[in-house]
């Protein structure tokens, strides 16, 4: 998936709900980042001796800050971790999986059910399902994060708590053997066997990939970064600088606030089509939304960018903030 626009370039079964396995994690690790300090210090609570399987180890009653507790999480896979992290962000697992399943629908992830945030299934053999294509969704969607790229691009992590000190190394192979890698979320149970999502920055192009159940999964990334990187170009279609459209008086101005950007192949730039949808209102404020670009491939949205509206007065303040902010300088 092209990260920027979310069109799928390659991909098989990609609608097919399957286990997802700590994967999970990821939506753990934006909710935490989006709504809470990760400043904050956690207390250790007795709730994290019910975690098993892949964990950091910490104990009740340990001292640490969120954001230690996310390093653990994403480098490590702890699930005491995600034990603690769904009691600080939603007060306990019932109310952080309403969170997640919340925000998947959000992101449009259709497919997509949590009933924990570690991604362990439970005594009934029941886990979290979604699919390749939701999952890459939501890894697009979370790219766009500062703190989570900082997070899942680091190697080793090192943090001291009030019992102990400790120094994570990142689980995810293909950040120390594929130089493109920026980071991503390894998984693993015996019902889902390995899952991985991972995303590869080479120049300005982002892409990312799914594989849900795929034993030779880092070897399989790689390949598919190595042919999508080649095969597509990144085309700027519009330039947000020299963007003009005739809004027939409806708007003093309209503006893109980013280039439209989309990965295509050489064939591919020949054949896509441009339409503005242009929305007109009685009234409107400065920077709202009043429509949209889009980009078509025979037939199909592969790109979409708003167009925002801004107002003369604006303008004119703006201009002469300039002239003001000229004057002073000279003077």
């Amino acid at each position: 998936m092209d990260a920027s626009s979310n069109r799928v370039l390659e991909g098989s079964n990609i609608g097919e709900e399957r286990l997802i396995a700590s994967t999970t994690k990821i939506m753990t690790a934006i909710l935490a980042i989006e709504n809470k300090n990760l400043d904050e210090k956690v207390v250790v609570s007795k709730d994290v001796l019910k975690a098993y399987g892949s964990n950091i180890y910490i104990e009740v009653g340990e001292e640490l800050t969120l954001k230690d507790l996310l390093y653990g999480l994403m480098l490590r896979s702890g699930n005491d971790a995600a034990i603690e992290i769904a009691r600080v962000v939603a007060g306990n697992m019932d109310g952080m999986a309403k969170l997640m399943n919340e925000k998947a629908k959000a992101l449009n992830m259709t497919k997509t059910t949590f009933i924990n945030d570690s991604g362990l299934e439970n005594d009934e053999g029941i886990g979290n399902k979604s699919t390749a294509y939701d999952m890459a969704l939501l890894m697009s969607y979370a790219l766009k994060n500062k703190v989570f790229t900082e997070i899942i691009g680091t190697e080793n992590y090192k943090t001291q708590s009030s019992y102990k000190s400790y120094v994570w190394h990142n689980k995810n192979k293909l950040l120390g053997s594929y130089e493109y890698c920026i980071g991503g979320k390894t998984g693993f149970t015996k019902k889902a066997r390995r899952t991985l999502v991972t995303a590869a920055k080479k120049e300005d192009k982002i892409l990312v990939v799914v594989t849900l159940n795929d034993p030779d999964d880092f070897a399989d990334h790689k390949a598919l970064y190595e042919k999508n990187f080649k095969k597509y170009n990144l085309v700027k279609v519009l330039d947000k600088n020299s963007f003009k459209i005739d809004t027939q008086g409806a708007y003093d101005q309209v503006y893109l606030k980013n280039d439209l950007k989309v990965l295509l192949t050489s064939d591919e730039e020949k054949n896509i089509k441009i339409n503005y949808d242009l929305v007109k209102k009685d009234s409107y404020e400065d920077n709202e939304v009043v429509g949209s670009v889009v980009v078509k491939l025979k037939g199909k949205v592969i790109a979409k960018e708003d167009i925002l509206a801004r107002k003369n007065e604006k303008i004119q303040e703006n201009f002469w903030h300039k002239v003001l902010d000229f004057l002073m300088f000279w003077n």
